[in-house]
């Protein structure tokens, strides 16, 4: 029998596929800013008590962000594992990859924190810090250990969801982790007068109590469907296996950002500001594909495992005209706000001049931006894990030249910072969706059935 005739009816029309895609991606996007916000929360809260608790704050946030953002593949590689799963009908093998998923989180976080709770303040000297700044630092980045191995298990245990086409209940935890959140650090922190230990204590808590909120749903899914709640190594070795690509695909974009930012900081403090600013800008329009992507994980996984390759392609390409359609969007409003953007974050003119030329070019590659953001989140979901990496070193390797070149030129000022996000946002971007288109046109990456 073909593989369209027995697609799900409510894939077959354009109506069924835009609501299956918007009951993923909008819950999606309110979670997706969970952990974004919980430093937000900390940093407002921090605040307030002085200059050098918010710098050591923001030195080991820096930290915890870079470990938390390579263990993001706890998520993408159970996403796919247990949405394959369902799309053959087995709901038990589904519920077992997302126990594994969620074991390997809890071995990966305990080694992690011992980790770091021995090379904290090393790390952080390492970084610049000294004196107050070092203290709080080193304080607050050893009492968030205990929540980083709760946010890997948050990892596992929504891509588990995520999996299982569910993406409202990771938002209600999310919101309801950053209420805890807030009410614990306001009084740990002024309450009983902890300073930023108080923070990092009560971010631990509330981040632990979304974790055991996950755990005692897989734990129960386990049971119900007689699973065993030990972990199947083996299930655990082909995780890493995926894991391990995602892991080098993720590090050679951090590697990609952090190499922008030595290249703004290089062309002076106005520079760097304004850069630092885009940035932001471009991290938020981003969460809006975000939520593309994981629903295109979700539902990816799912018609592949049950075989649906025309399902699969049509899919596709709905999401990368919503993704290329939302980059219009976004640009051309991007372009009319950014002459006035500026005044939400800044009072210096320089950097507010040199931001608006960053957003132009900035507005002028979301369409790529959302191209790319949908496929990635595509090839992902069809657990094309090692070809991601590769293409992610491939690209790395094409705009590293680039950030030469414009670090050569010696171009300063307004024009400087224009060459720069000219690099990232349509040399860099651009590389990234020809590597991605280029896979996604061929039929390699559909792979069928329980298997990728």
């Amino acid at each position: 029998m073909p593989a369209s005739s027995t697609r799900p009816a409510t894939l077959q029309q354009p109506a069924g596929r835009r609501r299956e895609i918007l009951r993923l991606a909008v819950p999606a996007l309110g979670a997706l800013i969970a952990e974004p916000l919980f430093l937000l929360a900390d940093s407002a809260i921090v605040g307030h008590l002085g200059v050098a608790q918010l710098a050591g704050v923001g030195l080991a946030s820096a930290v915890l962000h870079t470990a938390v953002g390579l263990m993001v593949f706890l998520a993408y590689s159970t996403t796919p594992a247990v949405a394959r799963a369902i799309g053959t009908g087995q709901l038990p093998k589904a519920v077992a990859a997302g126990r594994d998923g969620v074991w390997l989180a809890l071995l990966l976080g305990i080694v992690l924190a011992g980790a770091g709770f021995f090379t904290a303040e090393p790390i952080l000297d390492l970084m610049g810090a000294s004196g107050e700044v070092l203290s709080f630092a080193v304080d607050y980045l050893r009492w968030s250990l205990p929540g980083l191995v709760a946010m890997l298990l948050i990892f596992a245990g929504t891509g588990v969801l995520r999996g299982l086409q569910d993406t409202r209940t990771p938002l209600a935890v999310a919101a309801a982790g950053f209420t805890l959140n807030i009410v614990l650090n306001l009084f740990l922190v002024y309450g009983l007068q902890l300073s930023v230990a108080g923070s990092a204590i009560g971010t631990s808590i509330a981040q632990w109590a979304m974790a055991l909120v996950y755990v005692v749903m897989v734990q129960r899914n386990a049971r119900s469907h007689g699973v065993s709640l030990r972990p199947d190594w083996h299930g655990i070795r082909a995780l890493t296996k995926v894991g391990s690509w995602l892991m080098l695909r993720t590090l050679s974009l951090r590697i990609a950002i952090l190499a922008t930012v030595v290249a703004a900081a290089a062309q002076g403090p106005v520079n760097l500001a304004a850069h630092q600013l885009a940035m932001t800008v471009f991290t938020f329009l981003a969460f809006a594909l975000d939520a593309l992507a994981i629903a295109g994980q979700a539902l990816i996984g799912k018609e592949l495992g049950a075989a649906h390759p025309v399902a699969a392609r049509e899919l596709t390409r709905t999401m990368v005209r919503w993704g290329t359609g939302f980059g219009v969007l976004t640009g051309i409003l991007l372009a009319v706000a950014a002459p006035w953007a500026g005044l939400l974050f800044t009072s210096d003119a320089d950097v507010r001049s040199a931001l608006t030329l960053a957003l132009w070019v900035l507005a002028a590659g979301q369409p790529i931006a959302g191209c790319v953001f949908v496929l990635d989140g595509v090839l992902i979901g069809a657990g094309d894990a090692k070809y991601l990496a590769i293409a992610g070193v491939l690209n790395l390797a094409c705009y590293l030249p680039l950030l030469l070149a414009v670090r050569l030129s010696g171009a300063g000022g307004g024009a400087g910072l224009l060459w720069l996000w000219a690099a990232f946002s349509l040399g860099y971007m651009l590389a990234r969706a020809l590597t991605l288109g280029f896979r996604a046109r061929t039929d390699r990456w559909m792979v069928l059935g329980a298997s990728h």
